[in-house]
């Protein structure tokens, strides 16, 4: 066999083996956002809705969704994106508290904006130019 013909079966092997391990992946994390996604879990849909995940109907394709108290969603099931998963913030020992804002100092009258219909002259003024006054 010629060398180069070895090289493409080669390549050609890996990329089918990466194909298939991608694959199996994907499978996987679908599978775990699936068996969380139950009824009570906070959800977020492809097109950026979240809710609550009041029910999934498995023979229509359909979910649930409670985006605020009274207000329901019926969506195709696949729109279901993600489980939202709490917050919860992480501090370590070393974290510094940030200091309060000292609002005791008051803004200068001068660096104040300018009043409605009050001229703004941003160009600098050039030595010798003539001014529009």
């Amino acid at each position: 066999m010629d060398p180069l013909t070895i090289v493409m079966v080669v390549i050609l092997a890996a990329l089918v083996f990466f194909m298939f391990r991608n694959s199996r992946k994907r499978r996987k994390e679908q599978d775990e956002t699936r068996s969380k996604m139950v009824p009570g879990a906070e959800v977020m849909t492809n097109f950026g809705l979240y809710g609550t995940l009041l029910s999934v109907d498995e023979d229509d394709n359909t979910a649930v969704i409670e985006t605020s108290p009274g207000h329901v969603v019926k969506v195709h099931r696949q729109v279901l994106a993600r489980v939202v998963e709490p917050k919860t913030p992480e501090l370590d020992d070393t974290a510094v508290a940030t200091p309060e804002l000292n609002t005791d100092h008051a803004i200068p009258a001068e660096s104040s904006a300018p009043e409605f219909g009050e001229r703004i002259d941003d160009a600098p003024k050039k030595p010798g130019a003539k001014s529009d006054d």
